[in-house]
């Protein structure tokens, strides 16, 4: 008896997938929002300057913040693809933020990718290591060298993914804006095993609500003492302060900033448009009156600042 009720479940289930894809064909409809998901490791064996793979990673859900991930020792690069796109597109490796302590995984990297899908954009969610002295050699380099790989990944791989290897940039948010950052000035320094030349230079910088400076007067210090440890000389700051390593040959800048964030002081993403405009680096900011860290509850709403993003972009020949 419980055989054949199944089967008729089964038959229902069937039947009305069957009807769903006949009014799908009929009305022409295709569902260009669901896009193509592939997940790949950043290396191809053990992560270099890892000391164990046995960890294993956190998740849990948070009600204001959605999915978290810590403790990730292995990295992966998420590709979302846009349905429907047979040209060349730009594409946007997507950082997520959490204070190199957790990942905003979905908040600030699925959700990201899919509305960068429905512009047309090729997305890449990065999910890079995040620093322990437990768990790797230098804990503070790690997440730089999962950011340089991936870059160079996108990059090499550019014709198979359908990418434009000249539109390759960076969205970040909070301590992933500072991961950004750190690859949009320090590009000159590989800290990968690539051959020479090896493209890690990405083309755009896009920083949500950035941690910039890890100097007193603005830092972030949860960031920076799960990035740095405590007490890092004047020599580690500096280098980890991306104010202090603007240049004029890096990459165009897009920040977006609340003024009321308490978490992440708005004078890191202020101090750092000074010193982008002081070097002559093209960039644009946004300062929203309100928004609190990440624009939670949605003030701005997603779409008020990611569509100065994409006019941005398009102004600046990035998308069409």
């Amino acid at each position: 008896m419980i055989k054949l009720l199944q089967i008729e479940v089964d038959r229902f289930f069937f039947k009305r997938r069957s009807v769903l894809l006949l009014l799908a064909l009929l009305t022409g409809y295709t569902c260009c929002c669901q896009p193509v998901i592939q997940e790949m490791p950043l290396f191809g064996g053990r992560p270099p300057g890892t000391k164990s793979l046995k960890v294993e990673e956190d998740k849990r859900y948070d009600p204001v913040v959605d999915s978290l991930v810590s403790q990730v020792t292995f990295p992966t690069l998420s590709i979302f693809k846009p349905v429907g796109v047979t040209h060349a597109t730009p594409a946007v490796i997507v950082v997520p933020g959490g204070g190199y302590h957790v990942l905003l995984i979905e908040r600030e990297g699925r959700k990201i990718a899919k509305a960068l899908n429905e512009k047309g954009i090729t997305a890449f969610v990065l999910k890079y290591r995040l620093p322990s002295a437990d768990y790797f050699d230098n804990r503070q380099i790690a997440p730089l060298m999962d950011l340089q790989q991936a870059i160079y990944l996108v990059k090499k791989n550019a014709a198979k993914w359908g990418v434009n290897p000249e539109a390759v940039g960076l969205m970040g948010f909070s301590a992933g804006g500072h991961l950004a950052l750190m690859a949009g000035t320090h590009y000159d320094t590989s800290f990968i095993a690539s051959p020479p030349g090896a493209p890690i230079k990405p083309d755009f910088l896009i920083l949500v609500n950035p941690v910039v400076s890890f100097w007193d007067s603005a830092a972030h210090i949860g960031s920076r003492d799960n990035l740095l440890g405590k007490n890092p000389n004047a020599q580690t700051l500096n280098f980890y302060s991306g104010e202090k390593n603007v240049r004029k040959d890096m990459p165009a800048v897009f920040l977006a900033h609340a003024l009321n964030d308490q978490v992440v002081k708005v004078e890191n993403t202020l101090n750092l448009f000074n010193a982008l405009r002081a070097r002559g680096v093209v960039s644009e900011m946004h300062i929203y009156a309100k928004g609190d860290h990440g624009f939670l509850n949605d003030t701005p709403p997603r779409d008020e600042w990611l569509n100065s993003c994409f006019y941005w972009m398009k102004s600046m020949g990035w998308l069409n």
